[in-house]
């Protein structure tokens, strides 16, 4: 499986142990299969890493977007990690889930309308690298330097613009269907 992972600097060797324990899916070295999105996470000067993962013998897991999904990223997100695994592959929550995690412990959000929030927006995949045994399967293959361009830029700008709207209006529906 080709992935690639966003940095400022060239990473052959990663650090399984480096990233938030509180990650989506818990602490682990993360990255995606797809070139286009990395290149999106690109800051100025970054370099895409790419590598190469022999998933052969290791414990993979897949998410997908759902209510299984949402409780792992929730526990994960309070760093108790729920699954044993060397690789988790799914989906990439979006950047809201603090708040929509305090809406569920404040009380003014159910469980089945966090989901809802969370659905909304487009769905990008992630693969956190969570063992030894798993690191050691992924190869660095190359990296490339890239610079972002204004096109790049404007895209994930508008995304984000057209991801907010749509979640105050869902919102606003949530609202008015307590009331």
């Amino acid at each position: 499986m080709k992935l690639f992972h966003t940095s400022d600097v060239v990473i052959e060797d990663p650090d399984i142990r480096h990233g938030r324990v509180n990650a989506d899916f818990g602490q682990g070295f993360y990255l995606s299969p797809d070139y286009e999105f990395s290149r999106r996470w690109a800051k100025r000067d970054a370099y895409i890493n790419e590598y190469e993962l022999d998933t052969e013998d290791l414990h993979v897991v897949r998410l997908q977007r759902d209510e299984d999904w949402f409780e792992y990223i929730f526990h994960n997100r309070r760093a108790k990690d729920t699954i044993e695994a060397d690789v988790i592959i799914g989906p990439i929550a979006n950047d809201t889930i603090y708040d929509t995690l305090g809406m569920i412990s404040s009380g003014y959000l159910e469980p089945k309308e966090a989901l809802e929030l969370l659905l909304i927006g487009p769905e990008y995949t992630q693969v956190a690298i969570k063992s030894d045994r798993a690191k050691a399967q992924l190869h660095w293959l190359s990296a490339k330097q890239v610079q972002v361009d204004e096109a790049v830029f404007e895209a994930r700008r508008q995304e984000e613009l057209e991801y907010q709207q749509l979640f105050a209006k869902t919102m606003q529906r949530l609202a008015e269907d307590t009331e």
